[in-house]
């Protein structure tokens, strides 16, 4: 076992997470949901959603025979909504293909939706205790800093470069600890502002060496964020609205939303009452939307990429669950109503 390794698994039994709700037990139907869970969120966040979904689904065969809609109910508010597709496809894919029973190879991992090679390996070590390589975002982060990676990690050339340095750290033995380990050391010391003189790997860290820590990885130059800017239409009926559903791809894939219609620009006086405009952040751009009252007398604007519709009374609970910023919105309406 390298220094590395040996370091942090010294430093893991010391201060590691232990108590975290996936890890007790760690069946790979726990630690599948929750890595699936924890793809760019932190765990924090994630701890409640985990909960929640046990507690509705306690196994993967409850999960996989549920209605998408009650799955992108229990997800709303966690965003990244292709990820609860992608949880309910797996788990059916593992209900219909592997019997009901988690798949405990690399490929095999790696053939559920959603499951990336990084996420299959986390899954191998942690609730197979198997040797798996992972490379996530706070591995790389740290692979990065202590090798003195100065190439940016979304190169080809970086990535193998990045995969080759997990291979060569990740030890023969203690596999579900060391997979916590690395993910720990990169979402708590290793982190964007980096704790060099609480860190158990420092002492080879190329990076502090040179002081260059804090700079790396080295970052893509962004571009200017993009906003785009639409109108999303609330045709009522009394405490009745019109939802559509959202098509898989795009954002809020999926879900249930009053129509949305993208524009230029929100120049333009539209028919009907204009409430106060809004702005909801993604991965790589802002949403400025502008959402507008129509009455039943209305003509509803053509918007695409509508699939089908319903009329949802606002003091019914939620069929299928609302994006946050919907939701946020149809609270509004309910007090306004």
């Amino acid at each position: 076992m390298d220094f590395f390794a040996s370091n942090l698994l010294s430093w893991y039994d010391r201060e590691g997470r232990k108590g975290l709700p996936w890890q007790h037990p760690r069946t790979p139907y726990r630690v599948w949901l929750s890595e699936i869970m924890l793809q760019q969120t932190q765990v924090a966040t994630v701890i409640p959603y985990f909960q929640a979904f046990l507690r509705r689904f306690p196994q993967v065969v409850d999960l996989a025979n549920a209605e998408l809609d009650e799955v992108l109910a229990l997800w709303a508010g966690l965003g990244y909504y292709a990820r609860a597709r992608n949880l309910h496809a797996a788990a059916q894919m593992v209900r219909d293909r592997f019997g009901g029973e988690f798949p405990d190879t690399l490929d095999e991992l790696q053939l559920l939706p959603g499951v990336g090679r990084s996420t299959a390996g986390a899954i191998l070590a942690q609730a197979f205790n198997r040797r798996g390589v992972i490379l996530d975002g706070n591995v790389r982060r740290v692979l990065c800093r202590f090798h003195a990676v100065q190439e940016d990690p979304a190169k080809a050339a970086t990535q193998k470069q990045l995969w080759s340095l997990a291979e060569q750290h990740t030890p023969d033995s203690r596999h579900a600890d060391y997979a916590q380990a690395v993910m720990d050391l990169g979402a708590t010391l290793c982190a964007r502002s980096p704790r060099c003189e609480q860190c158990p790997v420092s002492g080879e860290c190329k990076g502090l060496a040179l002081g260059i820590q804090g700079e790396l990885p080295i970052r893509r130059k962004r571009s200017e964020r993009k906003v785009r800017q639409a109108r999303m239409y609330l045709l009522m009926q009394g405490r009745s609205l019109y939802l559509e559903r959202r098509p898989p791809a795009g954002i809020w894939g999926g879900m249930l939303c009053p129509p949305v219609q993208y524009l230029e620009h929100l120049d333009d006086q539209p028919k009907g009452l204009c409430l106060a405009r809004r702005k909801h952040s993604f991965s790589h751009f802002d949403l400025l939307f502008e959402p507008v009252m129509l009455s039943q007398e209305s003509e509803m604007p053509q918007v695409v990429q509508c699939e089908e519709g319903i009329w949802y009374h606002l003091d019914k609970p939620a069929p299928g669950g609302f994006p946050a910023p919907v939701a946020l919105l149809l609270d509004e309406l309910r007090d306004s109503l």
